[in-house]
């Protein structure tokens, strides 16, 4: 049973189901962002090239692609917390058999690739479920706040986790902060054991074993945003976000190395002042609560990501790099934070998984094609280039929607 509810930032957490979930999320996010630290360093090591760094970005993230939208249908039919659980449990063995091949010194590109693929496709049945999942643990009345509070937590986590992987390099070598990684799924599978979620009502029209009511659910998913412009404008930014922005953190571990001439710890310090900016937005966003104008913090925000990320792709002086760092993480979370929030508000219970999903593809699957692509062009052209060119696209397109589109500035 949940506590009374309270005002204040943090007022989701007064609800007991939603704090554990919300712990179990945190801790696993931690051990998460050790491993990104690590990963990118160890394919640094292993293969010395742009290139890979972008695949090994692609193989994380394009299984996106084939099992998000999946995902949402079976959100909208199954026990959410139960896939959940079963999805966390193999990203955590997918992490400590990783993290053993490089304890034991055996470890090359290709196995690298290979778990960053199997995590990846976990990540992508479970994501919708993960944020659907929200709403039947709080309702509709805290709804805002607890999306507040959901990236508060991964972007403390963006913070603590690259902090203490800067830690873990010197005391225990790479391979701890894999193993730290497949621990921290275990806080997430014991926190889902323990939340009962209630305010999930609709049942589910058939059975998951029906592929070809499966198909007519995903169908009609894409009918409705079809004929929601508001809902398919949010998604159109998200994709362009993450298409041509987000790319950047596939290239931070190469301006660490040879651009400013950093070690582990140094790029450690990077990606935690980006996870810095990340978590002040969040904190922002939460404070503020169920504000006006939530359109208008969407559109800036997504302008001054662009404008971040050009300042930091042409930059070569380190604190400069640090402060567009700290604006690209605190930008990037007022455009997307917000636009979780109105998509959530603006669709119907019986269709908040299957539009989650696409929200989820629309910034996660484009990832894999965004990654690939500034690791092959960073190749040719360098990533200076490449990052400021992704970030122009990003300031353009934002702003010719802010200039068009005056019901997506309207929202709320």
């Amino acid at each position: 049973m949940s506590t009374p509810r309270r005002s204040g930032m943090f007022r989701a957490l007064s609800n007991r189901d939603y704090r554990l979930f919300w712990i179990g999320a945190f801790l696993s996010n931690v051990g998460t962002w050790m491993q990104a630290v690590a990963q990118g360093w160890l394919v640094l090591q292993l293969t010395n090239s742009p290139f890979w760094l972008g695949l090994d970005a692609f193989m994380a993230t394009a299984p996106g692609f084939i099992f998000t939208l999946a995902g949402g249908v079976f959100a909208d039919l199954i026990d959410r917390r139960r896939l959940m659980m079963y999805t966390q449990v193999i990203a955590g063995l997918a992490a400590f058999g990783l993290a053993t091949l490089v304890a034991t010194n055996v470890v090359n590109r290709w196995m690298v690739l290979g778990f960053s693929f199997v995590t990846g496709c976990c990540m992508a049945l479970a994501s919708p479920s993960f944020l659907a999942m929200t709403y039947d643990l709080v309702g509709r009345e805290d709804l805002s706040n607890a999306i507040a509070m959901n990236s508060t937590q991964f972007q403390l986590s963006r913070v603590v986790g690259p902090t203490l992987a800067g830690v873990a390099f010197r005391v225990f070598g790479l391979a701890g902060c894999f193993y730290a990684n497949g621990v921290s799924f275990v806080a997430v599978v014991v926190a889902l054991a323990r939340v009962r979620p209630q305010y999930r009502v609709n049942t589910p029209a058939h059975s998951v074993k029906d592929r070809r009511a499966l198909w007519g659910d995903l169908i009609e998913g894409f009918r409705y945003v079809r004929s929601r412009p508001r809902v398919s404008s949010l998604l159109l930014l998200s994709g362009v976000n993450s298409l041509f922005g987000a790319p950047y953190f596939s290239m931070v571990p190469l301006y660490a190395r040879d651009i400013f001439k950093l070690q582990e710890t140094g790029l450690a310090l990077m990606m935690g002042v980006s996870g810095c900016g990340a978590l002040l937005s969040a904190l922002l966003v939460a404070y503020l609560g169920d504000f006006r104008r939530k359109g208008w913090f969407v559109l800036g925000g997504a302008i001054m990501f662009g404008l971040c990320i050009i300042g930091f792709g042409l930059s070569s002086r380190l604190k400069l790099s640090l402060m567009f760092l700290f604006g690209v993480g605190f930008s990037l979370v007022v455009s997307v934070a917000l636009i979780n929030t109105l998509l959530q508000k603006l669709v119907t219970d019986q269709m908040r998984g299957r539009v989650m999903s696409m929200f989820i593809l629309s910034f996660i699957g484009t990832l894999p094609i965004g990654n690939i692509i500034a690791g092959a062009a960073s190749n040719h052209f360098g990533p200076q280039r490449t990052l400021a060119v992704g970030g122009f696209i990003v300031t353009t397109v934002a702003t010719t929607v802010s200039i068009v589109n005056k019901r997506l500035r309207e929202l709320h």
